[in-house]
C-alpha cells in the first residue's frame, strides 16, 4: 500500500523547469563599458511618469562579455523607499545565466546621494553574489537629470 502512495504522490508535485529564451543575438545586445552606458540603458527603460513619483529598483543581468541580457524591475515602492528582496534578484540572475549584474534605483527627490539603506543593500548583494560567483559590478542611483555610480565612487 505504501509503495502505491509514493507512486501517486510524485504526480501531485509541480514540475519545475529553468529556461531563458534570448530573443536577441549575443552580438546585437548592448555592451556595458562604463557607468554611463548602464545609466543610459536604465534611464531609457524607466517610466518617466513615475521616476519622480516613486522609488523603483531594477537589475541588469550581464554575461561574461558585459553584454546586457535584459532589464528587470524588481520592486516598486513609495515616495522615499522600495523593498529589495535579494532572493528575487539572485533567482533572476541564476535563471538567465548571468555572471555579473548592475543594480539600479531612482530617487524621486532628485538627490542622488545614496542613503545608508542604499549602501547596506549594495553590500548585501555584493556579498551574496560572491557565494554564487555573480559579481555585482555597480549600483546606480538615478534621477531624470543625473546619476550616482557606486563603482565610479569606489564604493563597491
Amino acid at each position: 500500500m505504501e509503495k502505491n502512495q509514493v507512486t501517486t504522490d510524485w504526480m501531485q508535485v509541480s514540475e519545475l523547469e529553468i529556461i531563458y529564451n534570448a530573443k536577441i543575438k549575443a552580438s546585437e545586445r548592448p555592451q556595458i563599458k562604463c557607468s554611463s552606458d548602464a545609466h543610459k540603458l536604465f534611464l531609457a527603460s524607466w517610466n518617466m511618469d513615475k521616476i519622480e513619483l516613486l522609488e523603483q529598483f531594477k537589475v541588469m543581468p550581464l554575461n561574461k562579455g558585459n553584454r546586457v541580457l535584459g532589464i528587470c524591475e524588481i520592486s516598486s515602492g513609495s515616495i522615499d523607499h522600495t523593498t529589495v528582496d535579494p532572493r528575487l534578484i539572485f533567482g533572476l540572475l541564476l535563471k538567465v545565466g548571468a555572471t555579473q549584474a548592475i543594480i539600479c534605483h531612482n530617487h524621486p527627490s532628485a538627490n542622488v546621494k545614496p542613503s545608508e539603506a542604499d549602501k547596506q543593500i549594495t553590500m548585501k548583494l555584493k556579498e551574496g553574489g560572491k557565494l554564487l560567483d555573480i559579481k555585482i559590478l555597480d549600483h546606480i542611483v538615478l534621477t531624470p537629470e543625473t546619476y550616482y555610480s557606486f563603482a565610479d565612487e569606489g564604493e563597491i
